[in-house]
C-alpha cells in the first residue's frame, strides 16, 4: 500500500488514457487510477486489522458439565472468561465441542477480498506494462526470457496472479467448509485447517511478488502522451455534455447531442482539426464553443489528480 500509494503522488499529474471495455475512453491520471487501489486496500485492511480472535474452554459440548461436576462452587463462564481474555483473546460463551470458527471466516473472507484487489492490480499493471504505459526496469543478473534476450517478462505480476489465485482458492474453502460442523462435532474442520499456512503463503509471496514488481517498473509517459493525441474522439463525452448544458440554458436549439456526436465518432478516429471544425459549426454559445476548442484529451482530467489527495 505504501509503494504503491508513493507512486500514486509520483504520477498524479500524468495523464493517460482511460481503457473502459478494452476501448478508448475518458482520459485520467496514472496517479488516480493508482490511488484507487491505495483506497480499497486500506479499507479491506481496516477490516482484517478489526477482526475478532475467539476462544472457549467449556468442555466436550460447550456446557461446563465436567467442570461443575469436580469445582460445583465455582463460576466457571467467568473464570474462563477471565482467563481467555487475558491471553488477549476474544471469549465465546456459546459453543459446542468446539469454538463455532466463524471469526476466521470472516477473516479468511477479508484475505481473500484483499487477494481479490491485489489480483486485480497485478492484472492492470500487466496491462500497462503491455500497452507501453510502464516500461521495465532491467535488474542485473536477471534472465528476462529463457529464448528471447531482449524481452523483459512481467514475471513478478504473473507469480503475483498465481499465487493470489491459489490462495483465494484455499481461503474460500476454508470459510465454506470451517462455518459447518455437524451436531456438536465432527472433523471436518481439522483437515481443513491444516491449509491455513499454505493459503497465507501463497498469500504472503504474492505481496513479495507485488512489493517487488512495482519497484520495477517506470512510467513511460511519451507513450502515454502518444495514445492521447491518437485518441481526439474521447472529447466526445465533453462536447455532448456541454451541448446539454447549453440547451438547458437556452442558448442551442440541438435536439439530440448524444446522436449528434456518435454519428462524428462512432467506431472511428477524429482528427484535432476534423474535432476543432465540428465544434465551430455547432449551435451553442461561444463561450462554450471556445471551452471546447480549448480541451484537449491530455487535460480532460477532470479532478484526477486532486482526488490522489484523498489517499495519505
Amino acid at each position: 500500500i505504501d509503494r504503491l500509494a508513493a507512486l500514486a503522488h509520483e504520477h498524479r499529474d500524468a495523464p493517460m488514457l482511460s481503457r473502459t471495455h478494452g476501448q478508448p475512453a475518458t482520459p485520467t491520471t496514472m496517479g488516480k487510477e493508482l490511488a484507487v487501489f491505495v483506497w480499497r486496500l486500506e479499507r479491506v485492511e481496516r477490516q482484517i486489522a478489526a477482526s475478532e480472535f475467539l476462544a472457549k474452554f467449556s468442555g466436550a459440548t460447550g456446557t461446563w458439565s465436567a467442570h461443575l461436576a469436580a469445582e460445583p462452587d465455582t463460576d466457571w463462564p467467568a473464570l474462563s472468561r477471565e482467563f481467555i481474555e487475558s491471553l488477549g483473546i476474544g471469549f465465546n460463551v456459546l459453543t459446542t465441542q468446539i469454538e463455532s470458527h466463524d471469526w476466521q471466516v470472516e477473516l479468511y473472507d477479508r484475505i481473500r477480498h484483499a487477494g481479490g484487489i491485489l489480483h486485480n492490480l497485478a492484472t492492470d499493471v500487466w496491462t500497462y506494462i503491455s500497452l507501453g504505459y510502464f516500461s521495465q526496469i532491467p535488474v542485473a543478473g536477471a534472465t528476462g526470457s529463457s529464448t528471447m534476450p531482449h524481452k523483459i517478462n512481467p514475471i513478478r505480476f504473473e507469480n503475483a496472479e498465481a499465487n493470489l489465485e491459489i490462495s483465494g482458492g484455499l481461503l474460500a474453502t476454508l470459510a465454506q467448509t470451517l462455518v459447518t460442523s455437524r451436531l456438536q462435532r465432527d472433523l471436518t474442520d481439522s483437515t481443513t485447517q491444516r491449509n491455513i499456512g499454505v493459503a497465507l503463503g501463497h498469500s504472503l509471496l504474492a505481496l513479495d511478488n507485488l512489493a517487488r514488481g512495482l519497484t520495477e517498473i517506470s512510467l513511460a509517459q511519451a507513450a502515454l502522451d502518444a495514445d492521447l493525441e491518437g485518441n481526439w474522439e474521447v472529447l466526445a463525452e465533453a462536447i455532448q455534455t456541454v451541448v446539454r448544458a447549453e440547451i438547458v440554458a437556452g442558448r442551442s436549439q440541438i435536439s439530440d447531442p448524444y446522436a449528434l456526436l456518435k454519428d462524428l465518432t462512432r467506431g472511428r478516429r477524429v482528427g484535432v482539426a476534423e474535432l476543432a471544425e465540428f465544434v465551430r459549426g455547432l449551435d451553442i454559445g461561444d463561450a462554450a464553443k471556445e471551452r471546447l476548442l480549448a480541451l484537449t484529451p491530455a487535460s480532460y482530467t477532470g479532478l484526477a489528480s486532486d482526488l490522489v489527495s484523498e489517499i495519505e
